[in-house]
């Protein structure tokens, strides 16, 4: 089978694949970066393509799924943690936990 074939792949995960693509062009990806990702989280996901051979019946995990657009990071822009922060620090001043 050569590199890039998706013929041992399932109908489903072809869909997961063609909506996490979808997913990561929403929040700006590029097209072929997209759907490098997607196929690379369905492969984590169920170890490959699932059509032929002894690797049937395994199950699936489905963290990388879960991770999804949390795994940037804060969504509070530097202004805003610090803010926050200056915030924070003021209450605990004057509440003498400082």
């Amino acid at each position: 089978m050569p590199q890039g074939d998706k013929s041992s792949y399932t109908d489903k995960q072809k869909r997961k694949a063609e909506h996490i693509e979808e997913g990561y062009e929403d929040r700006g990806v590029g097209h072929k970066e997209a759907e490098r990702r997607a196929w690379a989280t369905v492969n984590k996901e169920s170890g490959g393509g699932k059509k032929s051979g002894s690797g049937r019946g395994k199950t699936e995990s489905h963290a990388s799924s879960r991770k999804g657009g949390r795994k940037g990071g804060s969504s509070q822009n530097h202004s805003q943690r610090s803010a926050a922060a200056k915030k924070g620090w003021e209450t605990r001043r004057k509440q003498g936990h400082g």
